[in-house]
């Protein structure tokens, strides 16, 4: 198949086909119009942005689907066999696409979006054989961030991961990340279809993603950094984590995949973590059963943010909700982490709203 970038390796998600964008006149296979098809709710959302009215945007990904588990059927086949583009997360989330694109006979262009992105590399459960009474947790963390950097993983490209293994997928947390994705994409459908017009849409928005990040950490920042703690349901949010001075105390489910396993050690060490730390709320997600989540804010006494409180984790809400969109899912997970440490996020923006 032709590549625009590194395809690199590609990981589990789940999956389902959700159409997007209307009309198009672009250079594609269906009434010449471009056909492009995205594996997650939120790059479907952005390519939407991106491109306007200059091409017809299909997700495979469902809102409020896991991103983690899929089978994809024929459904997903039949939107990939007619596609001209392929945008993928990449960065280790989809390990399905190879095969499906075989088996579909796409012909297309895969647009890897994570290549040239700072990868984080995954870490294992942080409590697993870990004593976090004593006071050499922290040189114990140090002496692994410097064996991770020693191994050469941070900052690697996709490319690269698919030489040395995992890394953390989760790259949309962090808009910086978005905006290269955006970058990414707009030069891919300008590429593909040089005559679709999409300079104005495709700027306006970047400008949008650029307001986002600057909300974000000016509303983050009204918090003394030492009080920035979270608890969320799987590990999400390590590229937020990095990007804004946010310490992630710990996750219900030791993973980047959130159909792992919780052992009752995990459990224990993030009760008494939290605890600890004085964490104020556990945080569910909104692909993921929150029964979990619940039981260990109960057992460490503090407040479980779930429902419409939820985390828009691995995939954006169902249309027309706060986090039916890329920036109104940021949005609506900010608001709830600041109000969580107990103080009000700034305005937001007209553009954003």
């Amino acid at each position: 198949m032709r590549t625009l970038t590194a395809a690199g390796a590609i990981g589990a998600m789940a999956l389902a086909v959700t159409g997007c964008a209307g009309t198009a006149n672009g250079a594609g296979s269906a009434g010449d119009r471009l056909e492009i098809v995205t594996t997650t709710t939120q790059l479907a959302d952005i390519t939407s942005e991106l491109v306007g009215d200059a091409a017809e945007v299909t997700s495979l990904l469902q809102p409020g689907a896991s991103a983690h588990s899929f089978d994809p059927g024929p459904s997903a086949l039949g939107a990939l066999a007619d596609a001209d583009l392929l945008i993928v997360n990449g960065a280790g989330l989809e390990e399905w696409l190879d095969d499906t694109v075989e088996a579909s006979g796409f012909a297309g262009t895969v647009v890897d979006t994570s290549e040239g992105l700072e990868l984080l590399a995954a870490e294992g459960d942080p409590h697993e054989g870990h004593d976090h009474g004593d006071e050499a947790e922290g040189e114990e963390h140090a002496d692994e961030a410097e064996h991770a950097d020693e191994a050469g993983h941070e900052g690697e490209t996709a490319e690269e991961h698919a030489e040395h293994g995992e890394f953390d997928p989760h790259v949309w947390t962090d808009p910086a990340n978005a905006i290269l994705q955006a970058e990414a994409i707009r030069d891919a459908v300008t590429a593909a279809d040089p005559e679709a017009d999409i300079d104005a849409s495709a700027d306006a928005y970047i400008a949008q993603l650029g307001e986002l990040e600057e909300w974000m950490r000016a509303s983050i920042e009204q918090v003394p950094v030492d009080e920035r703690l979270v608890v969320t349901t799987h590990d999400t949010f390590g590229y937020l984590e990095r990007a804004f001075d946010v310490q992630v105390v710990g996750t219900v489910l030791p993973s980047l995949d959130d159909s792992a396993d919780a052992s009752a050690a995990h459990i224990d060490e993030l009760v008494a973590e939290i605890r600890e730390t004085g964490a104020p709320v556990v945080f569910s997600e909104n692909a993921i059963d929150p029964q979990l989540a619940a039981t260990i804010a109960r057992e460490a006494g503090v407040e479980l943010r779930q429902g419409e409180d939820a985390l828009a984790a691995d995939a954006l809400g169902a249309e027309g909700t706060p986090t039916g969109t890329y920036i109104g899912s940021l949005v609506h997970n900010t608001t709830a982490i600041v109000t969580a440490w107990g103080a009000e996020p700034l305005p937001v923006p007209e553009s954003l709203s």
